[in-house]
């Protein structure tokens, strides 16, 4: 475990990677470009380091030290212990989870690694809400997709929200972020995907009606929240289909939605 360092000047420059996480789009213009992410709870912290990335600092109250002390077991990174006022005035929050990590980011996979490797795609359109991607992620994970293929305006998979929901799913579950849409719909059926567009749509067909086979690959294609999928990446896929639901329910939560086709292709 690296050095440990109290601290109690909200400003000192040794705790600039956790300032202000709540506000978006300053850790957006930060994060990325900076190679780091948070990582928030010991057992997501943990879960980054068994992936292979590297710490480059802690930052938890004293009480935490010990609680979390096996997920910094092995890294020379600084933890920084603070009060929970001092946390509070540096993140913008109450840090209830107890400790914060900064991660170094790993290079993203190239969009052909992805698409080479597996046989069940998620392929997100859009989807701005980190809550919901780390969901899609965390689903995914646990319901055999094995690979996600996200827009260029898609969030990032490693916001603090979106790490934290999918419990460090998206550590585990190889994505690549597309440089063409809906281009890379054409990509994937190259490469011998079936791309099933997911839709609230009349005309799509029942979702359980499909038959997949087992060695087939598909690539569920899942639209940003409220207008879900442009007509031009519908119009690129192989077929729509839909969630048959009950009179006076016209759509589902993307996340949901998307676990539900993630379990009906389990059956292939």
């Amino acid at each position: 475990m690296g050095p440990v360092v109290e601290v109690d000047d909200p400003d000192d420059p040794r705790l600039s990677d956790y300032r202000s996480l709540t506000d978006v789009a300053l850790r957006s213009s930060i994060e990325a470009p900076h190679g780091l992410f948070i990582a928030e709870g010991a057992l997501v912290i943990e879960r980054a380091r068994s992936a292979g990335y590297s710490l480059r600092s802690a930052l938890m109250t004293p009480e935490w030290l010990d609680r979390t002390a096996h997920a910094l077991r092995g890294s020379d990174a600084p933890i920084y212990l603070g009060s929970d006022a001092t946390l509070r005035a540096v993140t913008g929050f109450h840090v209830h989870r107890g400790a914060l990590a900064s991660v170094q980011r790993l290079p993203l996979r190239p969009l052909e690694e992805v698409i080479a490797s597996a046989y069940r795609l998620a392929v997100v359109e859009d989807i701005v809400n980190h809550t919901n991607l780390g969901a899609i992620f965390r689903t995914a994970a646990a319901l055999g997709v094995d690979g996600v293929v996200i827009s260029p305006r898609a969030a990032d998979p490693l916001y603090r929200r979106s790490v934290r929901v999918s419990m460090g799913a998206v550590f585990t579950v190889p994505y690549a972020r597309a440089q063409t849409w809906p281009g890379v719909i054409d990509d994937l059926r190259a490469a011998g995907y079936r791309a099933i567009a997911l839709t609230p749509a009349d005309d799509a067909v029942d979702l359980g009606t499909l038959d997949v086979g087992a060695g087939e690959r598909v690539a569920v294609v899942i639209g940003t929240e409220g207008d879900g999928l442009s007509r031009e990446t519908v119009d690129r896929c192989d077929l729509a289909a839909r969630i048959p639901m009950s009179a006076g329910i016209d759509s589902l939560n993307v996340a949901t939605a998307a676990g539900i086709a993630f379990w009906e292709l389990r059956r292939g």
